[in-house]
């Protein structure tokens, strides 16, 4: 019998599936297991992360939605909120979480993020340093890891 977080897991399946989010998309990572799911999000256009492909992981636990997923970059990324490791800082899947959100919700939230940083509560200090005193050179940086993203596809 499927747990509750497996049941909502399906449901948040069935929604990526039926609706998908602009630019981004997602999956489990194999079919035996809901709790790990692969996703992907397409840089926004017009802007410096456009033409770049991430690759994020989700690690769902069995308390999920009344906890957040685990969220982290599997691609190389330079983001003030995004912890070498690769992992996030962002509201939403910490202090802001919310049992609504959704796998959906949580990556146009993401790829929000990517254009919007919140250089006041920075994972990565260099990137939301630069991003807040050189923003030519925080963007020159970001198409440069936007092309590395396809590179290594």
């Amino acid at each position: 019998m499927a747990s509750s977080a497996q049941l909502r897991l399906m449901s948040d399946l069935r929604t990526i599936i039926n609706e998908p989010p602009e630019g981004c998309s997602a999956s489990p990572l194999s079919d035996d297991n809901l709790m790990v799911w692969s996703a992907t999000i397409f840089g926004p256009d017009e802007t410096p992360w456009e033409g770049g492909v991430f690759s994020l992981r989700l690690t769902f636990s069995e308390r999920y939605p009344e906890k957040p997923p685990r969220v982290r970059f599997t691609s190389e990324i330079f983001h003030p909120n995004v912890y070498h490791d690769g992992t996030l800082c962002m509201d939403i899947i910490q202090d802001a979480w919310s049992p609504c959100h959704n796998v959906s919700t949580i990556l146009t939230s993401v790829q929000s993020l990517l254009t919007d940083p919140n250089a006041a509560s920075p994972a990565n200090p260099d990137a939301a340093h630069m991003y807040q005193h050189d923003i030519q050179a925080y963007n020159k940086r970001v198409r440069r890891s936007a092309r590395h993203s396809i590179e290594s596809l």
